[in-house]
């Protein structure tokens, strides 16, 4: 296992718990490294939708703003920003990117105290308790109010089924797979929308 130090280390240049996850499971599986790095930076690909989707609102922010919004970045952060600047739309640049910073320093406040806790107290825990199943948890409350289009949902359902038909692909690489295959069918969908409607009299 990892040690206090390296711990707080990983939590501090990576901000990012399922990559977190992904990587210490496969390395506990000996995975090449290879395959580790392509993991976890695979199940951050959705932090790019996550930047392109938030930029209408912030990106006329200074430029050393926007970089430390981007390491800043993560879900949570995402999700209560996101949510904000679509509910109040008269927000000016300045007080979005004061909202955004205020979230993220709840999160990451929260992150790095969790993260020292689990470090420190995480191995007097009885095995039986399933902390893992916090994850999926924690992403379900934050994916569900945001399935709010007919392409949203394709791409949820689809990439459900490809996980659980990938299940059994090595070291984890399902989720990927089905990560990629639920991105194309959402932007698929949306595209045959877009003609749909063009094509309407």
């Amino acid at each position: 296992g990892l040690n206090l130090f390296e711990v707080m280390s990983f939590s501090f240049v990576v901000i990012a718990g399922a990559a977190q996850f992904t990587a210490l499971e496969l390395m506990q599986k000996e995975a090449p490294t290879l395959i580790v790095l392509i993991s976890a930076l695979a199940v951050n690909l959705r932090v790019a939708m996550y930047s392109a989707a938030i930029t209408p609102y912030l990106g006329t922010a200074p430029l050393w703003q926007r970089v430390l919004m981007s390491y800043m970045l993560v879900d949570q952060s995402y999700a209560l920003a996101h949510a904000k600047f679509e509910d109040a739309p008269n927000m000016s640049v300045p007080q979005r990117t004061a909202y955004y910073f205020g979230t993220c320093t709840l999160v990451m406040g929260a992150w790095f105290i969790c993260s020292f806790l689990g470090a420190a107290l995480g191995t007097q825990l009885p095995p039986s308790i399933p902390i893992d199943f916090a994850l999926p948890i924690a992403f379900l409350s934050m994916i569900a109010p945001m399935i709010r289009s007919l392409p949203h949902l394709v791409a949820a359902i689809t990439a459900i089924v490809v996980s659980l038909i990938c299940i059994n692909v090595p070291y984890s690489l399902g989720l990927i797979i089905a990560g990629f295959a639920g991105m194309a069918a959402g932007s698929q969908t949306e595209v045959w929308i877009t003609r749909k409607q063009e094509a309407a009299p």
